[in-house]
């Protein structure tokens, strides 16, 4: 990967990770199902009017922001203000690489080599440790939650394998416009609509601020690069970048809320995000033997 391909990217990952605080600042007044709504609201209304819609059947584009908007990002959302912390549940959410893999073995017959399995199960203790070492900073509920964003993300990735889309940041924005009304239906459906007032009444500066950051910097520029970023370059070659983004998460936690893990966690958290390199780590191209190599060499000049 080229220099100023790999910063950018790398500038990406620092955004995404420091995302998950600004999640939690927005988050602090407003429900986060209303906050995620904001989010996607903002992105798409002024980005949709100069891209042109993907060709892709629409059900595609309506299961996409369903998926993406309350699947992954309301429910990693509403995780934080049932109780875990913002680096932890960036942390947790990255579990959607071994929900995926388990995903690919199970239903689309792939295989899993030596390597990925001992990644996988290295990374399942890690997270066992993780949980199980709680300082206040985790909870069922908001693990519950961050599993289902988890495996909504792996759900998000068959969507948009099954759509055969090229164009991935216009379905990208284009998903979006169907994530907003489902969210404010949903928190409505479970708090009645007196919710809506109670966070007009609460939204504030922080509130604002931190909605702009999901909408711009995080959604429209981040999944920009991300995109361009996986259009040039191997998944394989790309995947591992996005590791970064629990670390900068957890380093933005501790500076902006005095987020500190226990030792036990923070080893886990290591482990885990090795256990996650070893199943994205790309193989290793198989290098022909010297002794076959030379063999072929004579018959050829034999010939």
């Amino acid at each position: 990967m080229k220099r100023n391909d790999l910063l950018l990217a790398i500038a990406v990952m620092a955004i995404w990770g420091f995302n998950f605080s600004m999640i939690k600042m927005g988050v602090t007044n407003v429900h986060p199902l209303l906050a995620t709504a904001a989010r996607f609201a903002l992105a798409v209304m002024p980005a949709i009017f100069f891209i042109a819609r993907p060709n892709v059947q629409w059900r595609y584009l309506v299961s996409y922001g369903l998926v993406f908007g309350v699947g992954i990002w309301g429910m990693a959302s509403w995780s934080i203000t049932a109780g875990l912390s913002s680096g932890i549940s960036s942390v947790l959410l990255s579990t959607n690489v071994i929900i995926g893999m388990i995903v690919g073995v199970w239903v689309f017959k792939e295989q899993a080599s030596t390597r990925k399995i001992t990644g996988a199960v290295l990374a399942m203790v890690a997270l066992l440790v993780l949980v199980m070492s709680t300082t206040g900073n985790v909870t069922l509920a908001g693990v519950v939650l961050i599993m289902i964003a988890a495996c909504s993300w792996t759900l998000m990735g068959v969507i948009v394998k099954a759509s055969k889309t090229t164009q991935a940041f216009a379905f990208n924005v284009w998903g979006m416009l169907f994530a907003p009304i489902p969210l404010v239906l949903f928190a409505t459906a479970l708090h009645g609509e007196q919710i809506l007032w109670s966070a007009l009444d609460n939204w504030d500066w922080s509130t604002t601020v931190a909605v702009l950051f999901q909408a711009y910097p995080t959604t429209l520029f981040g999944y920009w690069v991300w995109n361009r970023t996986l259009i040039k370059y191997p998944l394989s070659t790309a995947a591992p970048l996005t590791l970064l983004v629990p670390v900068f998460a957890l380093i933005s936690g501790y500076f902006m809320y005095d987020e500190v893990l226990s030792v036990a966690q923070v080893v886990a958290s290591g482990l885990f995000l090795v256990g996650i390199g070893l199943i994205v780590k790309p193989a290793k191209a198989k290098v022909e033997q010297p002794i076959i190599a030379e063999r072929d060499a004579l018959i050829k000049t034999a010939r």
